[in-house]
């Protein structure tokens, strides 16, 4: 089986891990960093936004949200708890639509939370609102495809 790329939440450098070894808390070659932290990782334009949707070979799952948004703050934990239980098979991104204007009018987010399913650069599909871990898990897999 081919190596995957998978971008380090640290120093986003991208990474060749055999995808058997996913599930083997691979570090980053570059900064040696866990690759995989099982949190969201906070990203914004200057901070690799790009570089981790379009340079992953998994599945990233982006929140778009802000800070004054109480539905946001109410769905924080749910992702959380999809970046622990889900992860290596899917990466969790988030990203604050206040401080990254840029990023959100480019991706014309118009309701927030907004999730937004991105593979190998493309975005797949997205899902305004925030809902229950069930429910976030029934998206994932009618979207991706099975998931643990």
């Amino acid at each position: 089986m081919q190596p995957i790329n998978v971008v380090c939440p640290h120093c986003f450098a991208r990474n060749r891990v055999p995808e058997t070894r996913l599930e083997d808390s691979p570090h980053c070659g570059k900064c040696h960093e866990p690759l995989f932290t099982g949190e969201p990782v906070p990203v914004s334009d200057a901070t690799g936004f790009s570089r981790m949707i379009a340079s992953n070979d998994i599945p990233v799952v982006v929140d778009f949200w802000a800070p004054w948004c109480a539905p946001c703050k109410t769905f924080a934990p749910v992702f959380a708890q999809a970046a622990r239980s889900l992860e290596p098979g899917i990466r969790f991104v988030k990203v604050d639509t206040e401080s990254n204007r840029e990023v959100a009018s480019r991706y014309r987010i118009q309701s927030i939370p907004t999730l937004a399913i991105f593979k190998n650069g493309a975005e797949m599909t997205r899902r305004a609102g925030a809902m229950p871990l069930a429910t976030l898990r029934e998206w994932l897999e009618s979207s991706i495809g099975t998931i643990v």
